[in-house]
């Protein structure tokens, strides 16, 4: 291998630099076509900065101005699969009511902090469970995209989508993730926007 003069090196680490500018150049990048959104998962959506530090899910007796169900007809059971659960991440599973509510269809509420993998990703996994609770496992429907929401002072991503497709047609399911928990809700006879404000509301009670 031929030894090169100390001018001759300087000239050829300049041209290599330039040559990776180039191709790294964020106006040639803008013009390549967006990636198409996903049906079930939301599109990319704005994101607000989530508040530093670990976050942890717990269960309360209100959440956003509703009431935990309690006794024998409260939920008993984990209708959504979570993922994995490894040591140290909990798992909150509960139905609310909202006010002055007796009887009728909960809202019903999973999630999981200190997840391990990408926060996005188990949210994907519980929501597609959620889909397939709320469609009784067996439509052949597509749910409408899910459309991004303000997600609250913790930030992160907050998206819901309605299931038109349900025997139910107002339900909603909405879902939020940041660094550390990801959650999901079904919400019975809504739109998008209310569920999305009262998830938003519910998270407040829920993530600490």
């Amino acid at each position: 291998m031929p030894i090169r003069s100390p001018r001759t090196l300087l000239a050829t680490i300049a041209l290599a630099t330039t040559l990776t500018l180039t191709a790294c150049d964020p106006a040639a990048e803008a013009e390549a076509p967006p990636a198409a959104s996903a049906t079930v998962s939301a599109p990319a959506s704005s994101t607000s900065p989530a508040g530093s530090g670990k976050h942890t899910l717990a269960e309360s007796a209100t959440a956003g101005g509703l009431t935990k169900a309690t006794g024998a007809s409260a939920v008993s059971d984990v209708p959504v699969d979570p993922g994995e659960m490894r040591d140290g991440m909990h798992l909150v599973v509960a139905d609310y009511n909202r006010a002055g509510q007796t009887s009728g269809r909960r809202i019903l509420f999973v999630g999981v902090d200190s997840v391990p993998e990408d926060p996005n990703k188990r949210r994907e996994h519980l929501w597609r469970g959620l889909i397939d609770y709320a469609l009784q496992n067996g439509s052949t429907g597509t749910p409408t995209t899910a459309k991004p929401y303000q997600p609250g002072p913790f930030g992160g991503s907050l998206e819901c989508l309605s299931l038109p497709e349900s025997a139910n047609a107002t339900d909603v399911i909405c879902g939020w993730s940041d660094t550390t928990t990801a959650a999901v809700a079904l919400f019975p006879r809504t739109t998008p926007a209310d569920a999305a404000r009262l998830f938003t509301a519910m998270r407040a009670d829920l993530e600490h």
